[in-house]
């Protein structure tokens, strides 16, 4: 199965097209696409069909998967995107740390 760099719930910024610089949380990870569902990414327009008595149709603006080759993880101590590393720490927990400046991710 593909790895993804990063997982639901992290905070990412987009460092390619036309959302570039822009931040957001991962709301869904799909490896074998390698894409994710990142909230206010790459909105899209869909017209939707009322489907029933409960479900109103009309212009639908929503999130789209983007490839997570354009992301990278947020580091909220240097502020901006970063790579990072893993480390096992001295009870067996791993985390991951920033490249950067050596804090913490997880």
């Amino acid at each position: 199965m593909p790895k993804v760099h990063v997982k639901k719930g992290d905070t990412v910024i987009v460092i390619s097209g036309e959302d570039k610089g822009k931040k957001g949380k991962v709301l869904k990870v799909m490896p074998n696409e390698k894409k994710i569902l990142v909230e206010g990414i790459n909105i899209v327009t869909k017209h939707k069909k009322p489907n029933g008595q409960a479900q109103q149709g009309g212009i639908i603006h929503e999130e789209a998967p983007i490839y997570s080759s354009k992301v990278l993880l947020y580091c909220n101590t240097c502020g901006k995107g970063v790579r990072y590393g893993r480390k096992i720490l001295d009870n067996g927990q791993k985390v991951r740390y920033c490249k950067v400046c050596g804090e913490n991710i997880d």
